[in-house]
C-alpha cells in the first residue's frame, strides 16, 4: 500500500459509496446547535423523514444565549425562538440536548472535546464554519450548512468531494509572549484568507508536538479562516492523556483497544501532501489584525501598512476599504491604538489555558475606566474549573465582567454586541464588517494581549509585561 496521509486514513475509513464520482462518507459526531438547525428539522419533516442515528447527534445551546443571568428574558424574540426550537426539536427526535443550565453546556466546539465526543479518526461535522477545531484530536471535521445538516440528520452520510491534503510544518521554539492565536494569525496573513482553499492542512512540526491540545485546538479552529477545508494535528500522548476517563470515551478494555487503533493515525514517511509549507515562528513577536479579514494582520510592534505597499491592485482596494471602515491611517503604529471594549472568549480562546494566560496579565492590575471587558468561559465545566483556582476572582478584581457560557461577543447575535464605532480587542477568529456589531471595529488578539489591552485601553505589547504574583496552573479540566 503506497504511504498515507493521516486525512486520507480517516478519509478512506469512512468511505460507503461513490456514485456519480461523488464519495458518500459515513459520519461518526453530528453537532448542532441553535442558529443553523431549525431550518435543518423543518426540512426534515417536510420531507417526512426521521433522525437515522440520534446516539450520534448532540445538540447544546450557545450562539444566542445570555451570558448575564440565564433567568433573563431573551431580548430578542428570533434568538428565544431559536432556543427553544432546539430543545423542542431534540425532544421530539430524541437527541441528546444542553441546554442553558445543564452542567455540560457550552460551545459546541468546546464541549466536543471535554465530554469526549470528539475523538480521533471520527469524521465529525456540525452546522458551524469552526468545526475544524475537533481536527486537533485527528478528527475530519468541518462545517455544513442546512441543507447537509438534514441529509445527515436523515442518512448519517453525507456526500462529500474530496479535499486535497496540506502540510504547513510549524517549527521552533515559542518566543516571549506568543501563543498559538499569534502563529495562526501570522500564517493567515502569511498563505492569505484563500491560501488553504480545497485542502485539508495537517500541521505538523516541533512547535506543534510542544503544543497543549488547547493550543493545538486553537489553531485547528482558525485555519479555516484561511479558506481550508478543515485542519488536523496527528494523536499523540497528548490527546490521549487529554481524552482518558471523559465521558464518553470507552471504558477499560475498549479503551486499551481504541488506544491502538488511534496510534496508528499518522501520516506514513514519505506519504505526498498536494502542497507543503514550512513556517519558523522563531522571531515571531504577538499578532494583531488591522483590518477587517484574519489575514489584514502584523505585529503588535509593527505600523499598519500603506495600502500603495501592496502591488495586486484588489488587495489594495481591500485594504484602502478595511482602512476606512476601521477608521485608521497608514503608518499607524499598532500599539498606539486606542480601544474601547475588550472581549476575551469564543470557540477560539475560551479554555481553560486561555483564560489562565489572560488572569496572569489581569492579576494585580486594574482595567482601564473607559473599557468594557468581558471574560466568557466556553462550557460550564471551564467556568467551574476556573473559579476552583481563583481565576474568576482575579478578573473581579481587576474590573473585568466574569460571565456565563456562550459565543458572546463573537457572532453578534445575542445581547453582548458592541456600540457602533467601537474599538474591540477580541479573542474570536472573525474580524469582518459588522461581525461584533454594526460598525464594530475588531482587532484580533491572543488573550493575553486583550487582557493588556483592557488594561492599558489600547492595543499592547505583551512581552515585558508586569506580571505580578503568580497564577494557579492545573491541566485538567473537570
Amino acid at each position: 500500500m503506497a504511504p498515507r496521509t493521516l486525512f486520507e486514513k480517516v478519509w478512506e475509513n469512512h468511505v460507503i459509496d461513490s456514485p456519480l464520482d461523488l464519495p458518500l462518507i459515513f459520519i461518526d459526531l453530528h453537532l448542532i446547535h441553535d442558529v443553523t438547525s431549525p431550518q435543518a428539522f423543518s426540512l426534515l419533516r417536510d420531507q417526512g423523514r426521521t433522525v437515522r442515528r440520534p446516539d450520534l447527534t448532540f445538540a447544546s445551546a450557545d450562539h444566542n444565549v445570555p451570558t448575564t443571568d440565564r433567568n433573563l428574558e431573551f431580548k430578542d424574540l428570533l434568538a428565544k425562538k431559536q432556543v427553544e426550537a432546539l430543545i423542542s426539536n431534540c425532544k421530539e427526535f430524541d437527541i441528546t440536548a444542553y441546554d442553558l443550565d445543564h452542567p455540560d453546556n457550552g460551545i459546541v466546539h468546546i464541549i466536543g472535546p471535554e465530554l469526549g465526543l470528539t475523538t480521533p479518526g471520527k469524521t465529525i461535522v456540525c452546522g458551524d464554519s469552526h468545526t475544524s477545531t475537533h481536527g486537533a484530536f485527528g478528527a475530519f471535521a468541518f462545517g455544513i450548512g442546512s441543507s447537509e445538516i438534514t441529509h445527515v440528520l436523515a442518512t448519517q452520510t453525507l456526500p462529500q468531494v474530496k479535499p486535497k491534503t496540506m502540510n504547513i510544518q510549524i517549527e521552533g521554539d515559542m518566543p516571549e509572549g506568543v501563543s498559538s492565536k499569534d502563529i495562526i494569525l501570522s500564517i493567515i496573513g502569511e498563505i492569505g484568507t484563500d491560501g488553504g482553499v480545497g485542502h485539508v492542512v495537517e500541521f505538523t512540526g516541533n512547535a506543534v508536538k510542544n503544543m497543549s491540545m488547547d493550543e493545538r485546538m486553537t489553531i485547528c479552529n482558525m485555519v479555516l479562516e484561511a479558506g481550508a477545508r478543515s485542519g488536523m494535528v496527528a494523536p499523540d500522548e497528548k490527546t490521549i492523556a487529554y481524552l482518558k476517563n471523559r465521558q464518553f470515551v470507552p471504558k477499560g478494555q475498549k479503551w486499551d483497544e481504541a488506544v491502538r487503533e488511534w496510534s496508528k493515525l499518522y501520516s506514513d514517511p514519505n506519504a505526498v501532501y498536494d502542497k507543503t509549507i514550512t513556517i519558523n515562528i522563531g522571531e515571531l513577536a504577538p499578532q494583531v489584525t488591522w483590518g477587517t479579514n484574519p489575514g489584514q494582520v502584523t505585529s503588535i510592534d509593527d505600523y499598519i501598512p500603506s495600502p500603495g505597499s501592496f502591488t495586486d491592485s484588489e488587495t489594495k482596494a481591500t485594504a484602502e476599504a478595511a482602512l476606512y471602515y476601521m477608521d485608521l491611517k497608514p503608518l499607524t503604529k499598532m500599539n498606539e491604538i486606542d480601544i474601547d471594549r475588550v472581549f476575551i472568549g469564543s470557540c477560539t480562546n475560551s479554555r481553560i489555558e486561555d483564560l489562565r494566560l489572560a488572569a496572569q496579565v489581569a492579576h494585580g492590575h486594574k482595567v482601564n475606566k473607559s473599557i468594557t471587558s468581558l471574560v466568557v468561559p466556553g462550557s460550564y465545566h471551564i467556568k467551574r474549573r476556573a473559579e476552583k483556582e481563583g481565576l474568576d476572582k482575579v478578573f473581579i478584581e481587576a474590573g473585568f465582567e466574569w460571565r456565563e457560557p456562550g459565543c458572546s461577543m463573537c457572532p453578534g447575535m445575542n445581547p453582548d454586541i458592541a456600540n457602533p464605532g467601537d474599538r474591540v480587542a477580541s479573542t474570536s477568529n472573525r474580524n469582518f464588517e459588522g461581525r461584533q456589531g454594526k460598525g464594530v471595529r475588531t482587532h484580533l488578539v491572543s488573550p493575553a494581549m486583550a487582557a493588556a489591552a483592557a488594561i492599558t485601553g489600547r492595543l499592547t505589547d505583551i512581552r515585558g509585561w508586569n506580571y505580578i504574583g503568580e497564577v494557579k496552573k492545573n491541566e485538567t479540566i473537570s
